[in-house]
């Protein structure tokens, strides 16, 4: 093999297989001699690829972990696997790697052939996920297209459903995708109504990048987090919850969604979540419950009745 891109791509294929190649079978898989492979390694070294030799009769080659991830190779049916399971964790709001699924799985469709484009996606349509059933669950397809319009500063077009219904067509500036944990948004400055908007991705028809680049608006000063938290809040009921849990504020920090209130410490293993929020007190029930550790609902009065009731059929079901 004469061509060297072509002989370090292959090479570099065969190392990311998880096993120790001896250099003497690589120059046969490959067709050269066993100082080109030694060349050929050290050109791999050079653009970031952590290969260790080690020697002796029975030593050889590998690719080990470096402090950097470098490009990796991928056959089809690893590209499809990867594809399908990044669509799996950014359709349905995995929280904590949403947003990351969302960016790799854009970065991977664009450079996907067509002919594994369709088998992800027959894949995807054959496939009946198991939800919660709440219609949080989001097409991959408009995500990756509003990430890419995101990334690549792109105004967007896209027909929306307001919450009664209403459509209408929206031509934005976006700026950045924020999960909820179980609902993705959209925060956009929209050009027709000169504001900033948040959208339900979920009610968002055919986006559209229109290739027309825009240089980014300063943001309102609370950010698009808090935007969106108060357009979320905006003309729904809030409830001001006050919950004190016997575990350190870290442990249910780390248990609780984003849309909770910060866990603050209140003493020595024992902490507060104190705020307003939005959501039904069935929602938050089950999350306080999914924290695994003991708890009391101070306020408000309809969260502390609802808790107490579910608590009762809980109980009656596990009864003999």
């Amino acid at each position: 093999m004469t061509d060297t891109p072509a002989r370090l791509l292959n090479l570099l294929s065969l190392l990311q297989t998880p096993r120790e190649w001896p250099g003497s079978e690589l120059a046969e898989r490959l067709g050269v001699s066993a100082r080109t492979i030694r060349r050929d390694v050290d050109r791999l070294r050079e653009l970031g690829y952590p290969v260790e030799a080690s020697m002796g009769a029975a030593g050889g080659y590998r690719l080990v972990a470096g402090a950097a991830l470098p490009p990796l190779l991928l056959d089809d049916e690893e590209a499809v696997a990867i594809a399908v399971g990044l669509r799996a964790g950014a359709g349905h709001a995995i929280e904590g790697v949403e947003e990351a699924s969302v960016r790799a799985l854009a970065k991977l469709e664009q450079v996907l052939p067509s002919r594994l484009r369709r088998r992800v996606s027959v894949l995807q349509h054959a496939t009946l996920p198991l939800t919660r059933g709440d219609g949080a669950t989001v097409d991959p397809h408009t995500l990756t297209t509003i990430a890419s319009a995101v990334t690549g500063r792109e105004r967007l077009r896209f027909g929306y459903r307001a919450g009664d219904g209403t459509p209408s067509r929206r031509q934005v500036e976006p700026y950045r995708l924020v999960s909820t944990g179980h609902r993705w948004y959209l925060v956009a400055y929209d050009l027709e109504r000169e504001d900033w908007r948040t959208f339900r991705v979920d009610r968002v028809d055919e986006p559209f990048a229109t290739g027309a680049r825009y240089t980014p608006r300063e943001l309102p000063a609370e950010g698009p987090a808090q935007m969106l938290g108060q357009s979320l809040h905006r003309g729904r009921p809030e409830l001001e919850v006050d919950v004190e849990f016997r575990a350190p504020a870290e442990w249910i920090a780390a248990r609780l969604p984003r849309s909770f209130p910060a866990a603050r410490e209140t003493g020595e293993g024992v902490c507060r979540v104190r705020g307003p929020m939005a959501d039904s007190v069935e929602w938050i029930a089950l999350h306080l419950a999914l924290t695994d550790r003991p708890f009391t609902i101070r306020s408000p009065e309809p969260l502390r009745a609802y808790a107490a009731a579910l608590g009762e059929r809980l109980s009656g079901a596990a009864a003999d």
